[in-house]
């Protein structure tokens, strides 16, 4: 993407050219903002980049996270009509399979609690699964069909979405301090192409949103959580139809544990590969190549679809999910360094939630009413001072 450079001053600096980062600049942009993007690497270099695509609400119990994934689904539909063909945006919904009754107890109780928001479910007896997904494993219990479940090519929308702004994008640039005033308020960043003047900074640098936030001398508890992700050779069109997974990756998704977990998400691609996630682990930012983290990939996919038990894995990818302890992003402003705002902390679900997150911080940005209750994101909320649960 060619570098845009505008000579006035922006009105706001976002930190960040992931796709949080990329739609703060968006829905910034439509609110008549001028809009820096800074970043130390390439669009999508991050956690952008190394992730599936998901857009999910199956996965989300009731709640605040819930509440900002349907909003997200709302806008990611309307994108979906403005964004080109490469996108690869595709509303294929998903299917939560339960290997037992006991399972699909829990997964319609589960189900239950998520329809009081708008979540649409549809249970489907064990017999109807192979109507949906023929290539499923015989002998499941049932599944539940969220039709609201979609997909995307992440680095492509990020792109998208930034090209589609009027946003100076500066790559390259790593933010070094993060500038203020005497009375501790944001006057820009300070870069390694330059300072950058602002009075409005946004953290939308994901798994380093704790260090961005330490540069403006604030705690913001961000932990990296290793993922891996297994991609198959192309296989036949649809063989995988919906984005397919077991009723323990819910609880892989909720859990805060530091220890590998994993749980099958096996979905097909338009370009006929399959894609297997997904694994949690914390960490830190080591690298290393886990063969147990695949070779569990392997197994669940199989145990789910035996049609993959011949099929050649031809690459792996991994990434690191910006992770914070109560499973919620922060989002808008920190009352503690007036100026900043942040965009990060989203683990997972930074993908499908990334709309809903800038709409909601191109509101605080603009001072005015957000779409949705933005308390339950604050970012202050895990000071000691002010208590761990707000």
């Amino acid at each position: 993407m060619p570098t845009r450079h505008v000579s006035h001053l922006p009105d706001a600096v976002i930190v960040g050219a992931g796709v949080a980062g990329a739609a703060c600049a968006y829905y910034a942009s439509r609110a008549g903002l001028t809009v820096t993007v800074v970043d130390r690497g390439p669009v999508a270099g991050g956690t952008t980049g190394a992730g599936e695509g998901n857009l999910l609400v199956s996965d989300k119990e009731a709640g605040p996270e819930l509440d900002l994934a349907l909003l997200s689904t709302r806008l990611w539909r309307e994108l979906a009509e403005t964004l080109p063909p490469e996108t690869e945006y595709e509303r294929k919904g998903g299917l939560v399979v339960a290997p037992d009754e006991a399972a699909l107890t829990a997964l319609r109780a589960f189900a239950a609690g998520q329809a009081k928001a708008g979540v649409e479910a549809y249970e489907i007896p064990g017999d109807g699964l192979r109507d949906l997904e023929p290539h499923l494993a015989p002998g499941l219990a049932g599944a539940f069909h969220y039709p609201q479940d979609a997909q995307v090519q992440p680095a492509m929308a990020a792109a998208q979405l930034l090209r589609t702004t009027r946003a100076d994008v500066r790559l390259g640039a790593e933010v070094t301090a993060v500038l203020t005033d005497r009375s501790g308020a944001v006057r820009g960043v300070r870069t390694t192409q330059g300072d950058l003047h602002t009075p409005r900074v946004v953290n939308a640098t994901g798994t380093w949103g704790g260090a961005l936030a330490e540069l403006a001398g604030v705690h913001l508890p961000v932990l990296p959580r290793r993922g891996f992700v297994l991609v198959t050779e192309p296989l036949p069109p649809r063989l995988v139809r919906h984005k397919v997974y077991a009723a323990d990756y819910i609880a892989d998704v909720a859990s805060g544990s530091a220890d590998l977990q994993s749980s099958a998400v096996v979905e097909g691609t338009p370009a006929g590969t399959v894609l297997i996630g997904a694994t949690r682990e914390r960490v830190g930012f080591d690298r290393t190549l886990s063969t147990e983290a695949l070779r569990r990939l392997a197994a669940q996919a199989i145990a789910l679809f035996p049609v993959l038990g011949g099929v050649r894995a031809i690459r792996t990818y991994h990434g690191f999910r910006p992770y914070l302890p109560d499973h919620l992003p922060a989002i808008g402003p920190d009352p503690r360094v007036p100026g900043l705002f942040h965009a990060c902390g989203h683990e997972g679900a930074g993908i499908g939630l990334a709309p809903a997150t800038g709409l909601l911080v191109a509101a605080a940005l603009c001072g005015e009413r957000a779409a949705l209750d933005i308390r339950p994101f604050r970012p202050d909320r895990f000071d000691d001072t002010e208590g761990a649960a707000r």
